[in-house]
């Protein structure tokens, strides 16, 4: 798909004012000349004819037609004259020219600026699209002779000129900062043609594969150590709370024996379970009597599981 450059210069080839047929122009090239061919007709003279096409042929050069959204530059033996339209307008035959036509509406141009070198030495290719108007035609077309490719060169220069100045991080994050400042550079070289850049967009940041590669792995690397401090510091807030429960523990013996009849029944409520208690915590909480009945009723079960898968 041809870039914005490309179509301008495409463009460059093509005639700077292609005639334009209008209907007024045609009336005015049939009328003489018909009454022309009817005077040859009623006289037998072929000058009326004559005449009359060469009548016509001058008049249909006078009228001409901008559109709504164009202004048409009038030169009159070379000299500015001034700006005519949009709609109907007449010029003097021969001696009037249109030099353009210009159109005033919002134009959107795509630039980019390839490989180009970063603060921090990092190669990048940057796609913009340019949103610009012609607020002055007389100044577009008088101060500078092809301003659509002078909007988009100068565009390119501040785009380079940013990116040489920016580093990588930057322009990856603060793409809006760095659109205000390439509108604003822009604008400063187009003003005195007579062109205001209404918007300037970012599309694309393109760095190398093995650069990415890079700051995938930091990236993944930071949430890793990242996962690591919340892990830490839910351990630290954990130990707290085992160290609040157990001052909560020291002068209440009986609120202790609850809490390790509790765990024993979480631990043994289902069948089959199996715990694992501390020696230490048999002696110092007095857990050998639960421990024991808990072993007997454990016991107990299993007998009866085994009769039962006997009678089956």
């Amino acid at each position: 798909m041809p870039n914005g450059l490309e179509l301008i210069q495409a463009k460059r080839n093509l005639p700077a004012n292609p005639p334009r047929a209008n209907v007024v122009s045609a009336l005015a090239l049939l009328v003489p000349a018909g009454l022309g061919v009817a005077a040859t007709v009623v006289t037998a003279n072929p000058l009326g004819a004559i005449v009359g096409i060469l009548l016509g042929i001058l008049l249909a050069q006078s009228p001409k037609v901008a559109k709504q959204w164009e202004k048409a530059v009038v030169l009159r033996l070379g000299k500015y004259v001034g700006l005519r339209g949009p709609g109907l307008f007449w010029i003097v035959p021969l001696i009037d020219s249109v030099s353009a036509y210009v159109d005033q509406r919002i134009i959107t141009t795509s630039f980019a600026a390839e490989q180009t070198l970063t603060s921090d030495t990092v190669p990048v290719n940057v796609d913009a699209v340019l949103f610009w108007m012609v607020y002055d035609a007389e100044k577009a077309a008088l101060e500078v002779q092809d301003y659509p490719q002078a909007v988009s060169w100068a565009a390119q220069t501040a785009l380079r000129d940013i990116i040489g100045r920016t580093s990588l991080s930057e322009l990856l994050r603060g793409r809006e900062r760095i659109e205000d400042e390439l509108q604003q550079l822009i604008d400063q070289r187009s003003n005195p043609w007579g062109v205001t850049v209404q918007s300037v967009e970012m599309r694309d940041v393109i760095i190398p594969d093995s650069l990415q590669d890079a700051m995938s792995r930091e990236a993944q690397a930071s949430r890793e150590k990242q996962a690591r401090i919340i892990l830490g510091e839910a351990e630290v807030e954990i130990a707290h709370m085992f160290e609040t429960a157990a001052k909560s523990y020291e002068g209440n013996p009986t609120a202790l024996h609850l809490r390790a009849m509790n765990m024993l029944y979480e631990g043994l409520k289902e069948k089959g379970a199996l715990m694992l208690v501390p020696s230490s915590a048999v002696e110092s909480m007095g857990m050998g009597g639960l421990l024991g009945a808990a072993a007997l009723r454990q016991q107990k079960l299993t007998q009866l599981d085994a009769k039962d898968e006997e009678a089956l």
